[in-house]
């Protein structure tokens, strides 16, 4: 079966979702392959690096709705084992990172890519819309941190990128994380892990009928 899994690098629950997706193959009894697909949440340029609490604060009414969502949220990944430093986070435009991780994905590495994009936005602090912070990322996953700063500094891969993002909208994305399993059942949200289960099931089962 083939996964298509849309998210953005800093969608929190993007970073779960992908958690969840893992555990939930870890169970299932059946090939898989997934592909990470881009999306951006917001395409506004970020010239200059922003705290995350002061963005989502200034896009959410005020600092005082933004701590509670970053609350709401730490608590709910804790259970996943995921930790969230939200003070460190460090607002960015994710269309380089989404472009370092179509790299990634040609080399097979797309998946750690993310992981490490993800774990440096969410937890360290990491300005992901940095080419250089990108390409330092990108040698501790594997690949060469020359040859990625080179083709960060090109246009290669911005139209494959681009393409992805425009199918997305196409497609009815809307909100992320979204699975469509076999290319024809999407799954919204970050579903839980018995449900992404249920789903790849069920899936399977329709396919076997068809």
């Amino acid at each position: 079966m083939e996964i298509d899994l849309y998210a953005d690098v800093v969608c929190p629950w993007c970073y779960i979702g992908k958690r969840r997706l893992e555990q939930a193959l870890q169970s299932y009894d059946g090939e898989v392959t997934v592909r990470l697909r881009p999306f951006q949440l917001d395409p506004s340029p970020v010239p200059e690096p922003v705290p995350m609490m002061e963005a989502l604060g200034a896009k959410f009414g005020g600092p005082q709705r933004a701590r509670q969502m970053v609350d709401h949220v730490t608590g709910i990944v804790a259970a996943t084992g995921l930790d969230y430093q939200y003070d460190r986070a460090v607002a960015a435009n994710t269309f380089e990172a989404h472009r370092l991780v179509w790299f990634a994905e040609q080399r097979g590495l797309g998946s750690r890519m993310m992981d490490a994009l993800q774990r440096a936005h969410f937890v360290n602090g990491v300005d992901i819309g940095s080419r250089s912070a990108l390409a330092g990322l990108a040698a501790g996953v594997g690949l060469d941190e020359t040859e990625v700063r080179e083709w960060l500094d090109s246009d290669a891969g911005t139209s494959e990128v681009r393409a992805e993002l425009a199918e997305a909208h196409a497609l009815g994305v809307t909100s992320v994380p979204t699975y469509v399993l076999a290319g024809k059942y999407a799954v919204v949200g970050a579903q839980e892990t018995e449900t992404l289960l249920q789903a790849l099931a069920e899936v399977t089962r329709l396919e076997a009928s068809a």
